[in-house]
């Protein structure tokens, strides 16, 4: 392992619960940090104190707040649902799953904008959590085109470039639109008519 790779990478593997349960609070404390402080402001020194262990402690789990930050976005993306609400029983109107996975989108902006806003435009990115971003990506992509292809209903040709459109639109809309003041439900029924729009589905 290089050592630019060891920077972003924990240090301790937990076995027993009570380590499990230390690493947990590091990371609870570390969200709750970087929310509060941002990345800049959010040290190692800080996250110790707030999850109440001594930063020793903390370093024998993490080597730094790059590798604290780099674990909180893995976990998002791991713990996203959205890709789950594409693969809903194939009898369930189409629009219903679309309507799904805008709200599951919509509801993993909500969790904490503050702190995703910071994961995903402040994040160190190592060579391997790029190739996890890109491998969420493509997961959900091609769970929208396995959405399209079994809805033969659908009106648009190029199956591929919708299901690409159509989760691009939704992230791309949702993450700047959540992370000030909107009306969620509104949000949500537009973006619902718009790709319904798109898809050519019948009103």
């Amino acid at each position: 392992m290089t050592a630019e790779r060891q920077r972003f990478q924990p240090r301790k593997q937990p076995r027993q619960v009570r380590a499990e349960l230390t690493r947990q609070r590091i990371l609870t404390a570390a969200a709750h940090i970087f929310a509060e402080h941002g990345y800049a402001a959010g040290t190692t020194n800080r996250i110790a104190e707030q999850a109440r262990i001594s930063i020793g402690s903390l370093y024998q789990y993490y080597p730094n707040k790059d590798a604290i930050l780099a674990e909180l976005l893995s976990r998002h993306l791991d713990g996203d649902r959205a890709t789950a609400a594409l693969r809903a029983d194939p009898r369930t109107p189409l629009e219903d799953i679309v309507r799904a996975f805008v709200r599951a989108v919509i509801e993993n902006h909500l969790d904490d904008p503050r702190l995703l806003r910071i994961m995903l435009e402040q994040a160190p990115r190592t060579a391997e959590l790029l190739e996890q971003v890109t491998r969420h990506q493509r997961e959900v992509i091609g769970a929208m085109r396995e959405l399209l292809d079994r809805h033969p209903g659908i009106r648009v040709r190029d199956r591929e470039i919708a299901a690409r459109l159509v989760v691009s639109t939704v992230e791309q809309t949702v993450h700047p639109l959540t992370a000030g003041a909107i009306d969620t439900t509104r949000l949500e029924n537009e973006l619902v008519a718009m790709l319904t729009g798109y898809l050519g589905l019948p009103r």
